[in-house]
């Protein structure tokens, strides 16, 4: 059985149903609550594949993960998962959900790491850049490193731009190996 297959079916199945009832961005950010519950709570994937626990509990417990007060479109896709026995792919389906709305609605995801917390304004500059040379929208997470010691680390999608002091030394220290090598 493909999973990924599974997944992919499913997560389309939500994004039509989503658009076609206009709550497509409601039930994005529901998909993050689920995901941030399924980060957090590791016990709730294996309460979810309980055969012992029952339909109604279990539709009980992902309202709650996913934030609670959700749309009609979230309840009757979690009772149709339920129904066909998929709970085992929901979080690859909300994943897969999430990376087709993204695409859908052009959104790029960034992250930027510093050695020291970066103010917000200088966050939303560097979104605006992003927005600017890429188009759509941006969604970024900072997160403070020391170990960098300096400068940044900036990622978005695939890309990659380490400016950190930490790997510029790095580099410098394996030039030096390399040019004594030769030396000797």
């Amino acid at each position: 059985m493909n999973t990924g297959a599974i997944s992919m079916r499913y997560a389309r199945a939500l994004l039509m149903f989503a658009n076609d009832a206009g709550v497509a961005k409601q039930v994005y950010q529901e998909a993050l609550t689920l995901r941030k519950s399924f980060r957090e709570v590791p016990a709730l994937k294996a309460a979810l594949e309980k055969p012992v626990m029952t339909r109604e509990n279990k539709l009980s417990v992902l309202v709650q993960a996913a934030g609670g007060n959700i749309s009609k479109q979230m309840q009757k896709f979690f009772s149709l998962v339920m129904e066909e026995k998929r709970e085992k792919f929901l979080i690859n389906i909300n994943q897969c959900f999430i990376d087709l709305y993204r695409k859908q609605e052009k959104i790029r995801v960034g992250k930027l790491t510093t050695a020291v917390p970066i103010a917000p304004e200088e966050v939303d500059r560097i979104r605006k850049i992003v927005v600017e040379s890429a188009g759509g929208t941006a969604e970024f997470a900072t997160k403070v490193d020391p170990s960098i010691e300096g400068g940044f680390i900036f990622e978005i999608n695939t890309y990659r731009l380490n400016a950190s002091v930490a790997d510029q030394m790095r580099r410098i220290k394996q030039q030096f190996i390399e040019k004594n090598r030769r030396i000797v």
